[in-house]
């Protein structure tokens, strides 16, 4: 996929509009709890800085839903990002208007400004061409480097390149490289590990790669309609019924291929989603009534990391059960180290999976962490992302 790099621009001296993803998560205090998309996107900034630009960054925050809401304004972010560069952030009050533009114009090279947040305004998720326009008067320049917001068509991640020379930044550039490489060139045995709370999540996933890989293991409440599709008890656990007829197909599939398709053989079962609920470990598969599953058992656990002993390469999404309350995160845990110690060249993406590798101090063990989420999962759908092709187009 050919895209054109930050490399490839005129850079000298210019002002450069960044498009970066600062949705960090935020705790009831205001501080950022993770900020790994903030250290995601420094290879830029600094890349941008050594040149002798002057570099704007916009970002949004939270779903303000075209609201100015305290709680979401990017403060926190300024903070973060005068410590890791070592340097003053100026703060905009705005991402666009007469005085955001005046403090654009005056800036020098080598400063750096921080406009508000930009979901602050319906216009940019419209992808309003008019406020397009206004955020490029900022700029020379526009660099992509969000990959978290590559699936939206939205005037910061497509508008704007009507208006600007554009190009990918390092982070855009390294999240398609990767996940490219495992559409197109994996090395097998390719094993697909999914996990979190919906199939529909994930179908799209599922059906893309099934002539792609040897090997899919399921765990987390999608897992329950999948089992569910093999006549197999789930007690009370969250079955997405409407998707039954295409999870059988799915497996069907599979079978024809030959590829190996397991969901849990044993379950830590639960009376509620609790702190202290009540839970045992299953004989089986099957969820007796009035039990929730929550995480995938012992059985399932040394099957998995069987599994992923064997493979070469491996892409995991989703926890395999309620990993935020401690006994009902063995599962997800064990996964996680396991990936780390694995022979395999390993790519974790989404939220939750991400915070599970931290939470396992093995962040470092995995070969590549997609900052993409819901990016990730459009891009292996096969799905072509609008932020992407607006930079293959310019």
């Amino acid at each position: 996929m050919e895209i054109r790099s930050v490399r490839e621009l005129e850079l000298k001296g210019k002002r450069v509009f960044l498009r970066v993803d600062f949705n960090v998560p935020l705790d009831k205090r205001g501080e950022i709890t993770d900020d790994m998309r903030i250290r995601a996107a420094l290879p830029t900034i600094n890349y941008l800085l050594e040149k002798d630009c002057s570099v704007i960054l916009a970002s949004h925050l939270g779903r303000p839903k075209g609201k100015v809401v305290e709680a979401l304004k990017l403060a926190p972010v300024k903070k973060s990002l005068e410590r890791f560069l070592g340097k003053s952030v100026m703060a905009a009050p705005d991402c666009v208007g007469p005085e955001v533009e005046k403090l654009a114009g005056q800036m020098k090279e080598g400063e750096l400004l921080l406009l508000e947040n930009l979901r602050f305004h319906l216009e940019e998720e419209k992808n309003d061409k008019g406020f397009s326009e206004r955020l490029a008067k900022l700029a020379d320049l526009y660099v992509n480097d969000a990959f978290g917001s590559a699936h939206r068509a939205h005037s910061s991640t497509v508008g704007i390149t009507e208006f600007l020379p554009s190009g990918a930044g390092f982070l855009l550039e390294k999240e398609v490289t990767v996940l490219s490489k495992l559409l197109e060139k994996a090395e097998r045995p390719f094993l697909l590990i999914l996990g979190g709370a919906k199939v529909s999540d994930k179908i799209g996933v599922v059906k893309n790669l099934l002539n792609r890989v040897n090997t899919i293991i399921l765990g987390g409440a999608l897992a329950y309609t999948f089992i569910k599709a093999k006549n197999w008890d789930v007690g009370n656990s969250r079955v997405e019924y409407d998707k039954l007829d295409l999870v059988k197909a799915i497996l069907e599939d599979a079978r024809k291929r030959r590829i190996e398709f397991h969901t849990p053989l044993d379950h830590t079962i639960a009376n509620k989603i609790a702190a202290k609920a009540t839970y045992i470990i299953t004989e089986r598969g099957a969820i007796p009534s009035g039990w929730i599953g929550v995480d995938i058992g012992p059985k399932a656990l040394e099957e998995y990391k069987g599994c992923i002993g064997r493979a070469k390469t491996i892409f995991w999404n989703g926890p395999m059960g309620v990993f935020e309350i401690e006994p009902f995160a063995k599962g997800t845990m064990e996964i996680a180290r396991a990936l780390a110690s694995a022979a395999a060249y390993t790519v974790v993406g989404g939220g939750d999976s991400l915070a599970a590798v931290k939470k396992a101090e093995v962040i470092e063990k995995i070969d590549y962490l997609s900052t993409g989420g819901g990016a990730s999962l459009e891009f292996l759908e096969g799905k072509t992302l609008p932020g992407i092709a607006a930079l293959q187009e310019k």
